[in-house]
């Protein structure tokens, strides 16, 4: 007997009927200056680099984030996600926009301890980064209606209290510059998402906590984290 196929994973499209079908989830690390300065990490004039999370790892607005298990140490980062609508590769920086459909607001869910002990070991960062239910992720937003965002004040608050506060013009590659280096190691598809990074104040989150993000332009989405997972 065949194994059932899986449910596909979609985002809704703000202001439409139809969704936005996820096919990889990509994300930029160290994208601002002062969350590589708190991290204690890198060389902030280091190219982009990348790395994944599933597919499936994606949670819509809505749904609680389950607290991981091997973790004491669970942390949010508020990043702006870029939906790719149109493929290609080697994709030049002034043409790069031409393939965006649009944007959201996503959270970055970490294993901080894990990540850390990846990182001393000299390991990836899948154990720390791209484990179930790891991007929680808004609607997507049509770039023909909101325009293209380089700018603008990006915040994430936990129980009302604001932990994250940056301006998506403090990221040191631009959204431009990322679809563009992305391009030069994969050939994006339509379906692809792009977190792009996140401003500092990152911190641990406890089952019961609610993370509100705020991006200007893109409203603001809640997820509320949920009891561990066993």
């Amino acid at each position: 007997m065949l194994a059932p196929c899986p449910e596909p994973t979609t985002l809704p499209v703000a202001g439409a009927a139809t969704c936005f079908g996820v096919r990889r989830v990509y994300c930029v690390g160290r994208n601002y200056v002062e969350h590589i300065r708190e991290m204690k990490e890198g060389d902030e004039r280091d190219p982009p680099f990348f790395f994944q999370k599933p597919s499936d790892s994606i949670l819509r607005e809505g749904s609680e984030v389950p607290y991981p298990p091997s973790t004491d140490d669970f942390q949010h980062e508020i990043e702006l996600v870029v939906a790719i609508g149109r493929g290609g590769s080697n994709i030049s920086a002034d043409q790069s926009l031409e393939h965006v459909f649009g944007y959201a607001i996503g959270i970055d869910m970490t294993r901080r301890d894990r990540q850390r002990e990846a990182r001393e070991r000299g390991l990836p960062w899948e154990i720390g980064k791209s484990f179930d239910r790891s991007a929680p992720c808004g609607p997507i937003h049509p770039a023909e209606k909101v325009g293209h965002i380089g700018s603008g004040a990006i915040s994430l608050s936990v129980n009302g209290a604001v932990r994250q506060r940056g301006d998506l013009g403090q990221m040191i590659w631009n959204v431009a510059e990322i679809v563009a280096n992305l391009s030069q190691q994969y050939t994006l598809v339509p379906g692809d998402l792009i977190f792009t990074g996140t401003p500092a104040g990152v911190g641990p989150v406890v089952p019961g906590d609610c993370m509100t993000g705020v991006i200007a332009g893109l409203g603001e989405i809640s997820f509320k984290i949920g009891e561990r997972s066993v």
